[in-house]
C-alpha cells in the first residue's frame, strides 16, 4: 500500500433491507416474511426482505418474475414520507459524531471520524455505537464497514450484512484486496466482471499483476481506477458540502398512466413539490427537464432553457406541459420526472479545506 496518501478513518453504514424492514417493522404481522415493496401488477420491486432474497428476488426485478421466483411473495406499496422520515432519524445520529457525513441515498452514507465530536479514537467503537443508537431509536438495523477510505469502507460494509460490521485495518488492506474476488470490487459489475474472468483476472492479485498501460486499454478511463483501488489508493474525500448541480422530484407508477389528465394531475402534483424543495433551500434554476419512462422501459427526457431563472410552481407544471407535447411516443407511462438545473448554487464558490489530521492508529476488530 502506498503510504504517501493520508490514511483517514471512514465509516460506511448500510441500512439493511431498508424499505422492507420499515415495513416489517412498521407491520409486525409482516415479520419474517418474504415481502417485496412495489406493485404487485405490472410495477417493479423497489426492495425485497431478506426472506425473499433467498429465493431470488432482488431490487428492480420486475414483480412477476418475483413471483414466479417467490410465489408466496407479499407485495407492500411503497411508503417514501415514511422512509424518509426515518432517513432524517438516522442522519441525526451521524452528526452527533461528525459533520463529514456523505450521503449516497436515504439508507447509505460515507462518516469521515478520523476527528470526531466525541474524541473517540476507536472508529470500530463508533461503528457499533452508531448502530445500536440506529436500532434503538428506529428498530432497525444497519450494517457498517470501516477503513482507511471509501471504497474499502464501502466494500467492507457488505461482508457481514445484515447486522453486522467489517474493519479493515491499515495492515490488512493489502492482503484483504489481493485475496478479494474481483465481483466484490465497488465499480466492478457483471459485465466487466466477465470481461475480467475472460483475461484471468479472478482476485486482486491478478488484477494487481497488470500494469496501468493494459488495464487503460482494456477498460478505458476505469483502467486507472481498478489499478490504484487494489493497492489501497482511494483519495476521494467525503463530501458533505456537494454543490447541486440539479434538483430532481420523479415518481415510478405501480399502475401505468394513458390517461392525459391523469398526467396532468402528476404534472401538477411534481411541480408543486419541486417548487418546495427549492423554496426551502433558496434554489433557483434556469434548465426545466422532463423525463418519461414508458412501460417497456424505454426513456424519453427533453429540457427548455430559460435567460430568467424559473421562479413557481405554475412556470413548472406550464413547461412541464409543453415538454410533455414533445414526447415521440404515446404509451403507458410508468415514471414522470421533473428536474431543474443551470442553478444559482453553480454561482457560488466553495472553498474546501482539506484538513491535515495525524492518524490515530485503527482498533482491530
Amino acid at each position: 500500500m502506498d503510504s504517501s496518501f493520508p490514511l483517514r478513518k471512514i465509516i460506511h453504514v448500510d441500512m439493511d433491507a431498508f424499505y422492507a424492514s420499515v415495513e416489517q417493522h412498521d407491520n409486525p404481522a409482516l415479520k419474517g416474511k418474504a415481502i417485496a415493496v412495489g406493485g404487485e401488477h405490472r410495477g417493479v420491486v423497489a426492495a425485497a426482505s431478506y426472506e425473499a432474497r433467498k429465493f431470488g428476488v432482488r431490487s428492480a426485478m420486475p414483480s412477476k418474475t418475483a413471483k414466479e421466483k417467490c410465489p408466496h411473495l407479499i407485495f407492500v406499496s411503497p411508503r417514501f414520507q415514511r422512509y424518509k422520515e426515518i432517513s432524517r432519524k438516522i442522519r441525526e445520529i451521524f452528526y452527533e459524531y461528525t459533520d463529514l457525513v456523505e450521503p449516497l441515498s436515504l439508507d447509505e452514507a460515507y462518516l469521515d471520524v478520523t476527528e470526531n465530536k466525541k474524541n473517540i479514537e476507536s472508529a470500530n467503537q463508533i461503528a457499533r455505537e452508531i448502530r445500536q443508537k440506529i436500532f434503538e431509536q428506529t428498530g432497525l438495523t444497519a450494517s457498517a464497514g470501516i477503513s482507511i477510505n471509501k471504497f474499502l469502507a464501502k466494500v467492507a460494509s457488505d461482508i457481514n450484512k445484515p447486522n453486522g460490521q467489517k474493519t479493515i485495518h491499515p495492515d490488512k488492506v493489502e492482503s484483504f484486496l489481493e485475496d478479494l474476488p474481483v465481483e466484490k470490487f465497488y465499480g466492478v459489475g457483471k459485465v466487466t466482471a466477465n470481461k475480467m474472468f475472460s483475461l484471468g483476472i479472478y482476485k486482486g492479485k491478478d488484477l494487481k499483476k497488470r500494469s496501468i498501460e493494459d488495464l487503460t486499454r482494456m477498460f478505458g478511463k476505469s483502467g486507472a481506477y481498478y489499478y490504484n483501488v487494489v493497492r489501497g489508493i482511494h483519495t476521494s474525500e467525503v463530501k458533505p458540502h456537494r454543490i447541486q448541480k440539479s434538483v430532481a422530484v420523479e415518481r415510478t407508477f405501480f399502475e401505468d398512466l394513458f390517461d392525459e389528465q391523469q398526467i396532468n394531475e402528476k404534472l401538477q402534483s411534481l411541480s408543486e413539490e419541486l417548487h418546495n424543495r427549492l423554496q426551502k433551500n433558496n434554489i433557483l434554476g434556469r434548465t426545466l427537464t422532463l423525463k418519461i419512462k414508458y412501460k417497456d422501459f424505454s426513456l424519453f427526457t427533453r429540457s427548455i432553457t430559460r435567460e430568467e431563472y424559473f421562479s413557481s410552481a405554475e412556470q413548472y407544471f406550464n413547461t412541464g406541459k409543453q415538454l410533455w407535447e414533445l414526447r415521440p411516443f404515446d404509451k403507458p407511462v410508468r415514471l414522470l420526472g421533473l428536474s431543474l438545473s443551470q442553478l444559482n448554487t453553480e454561482e457560488k464558490k466553495l472553498v474546501s479545506v482539506q484538513l491535515k489530521i495525524p492518524f490515530r492508529e485503527f482498533e482491530d476488530q
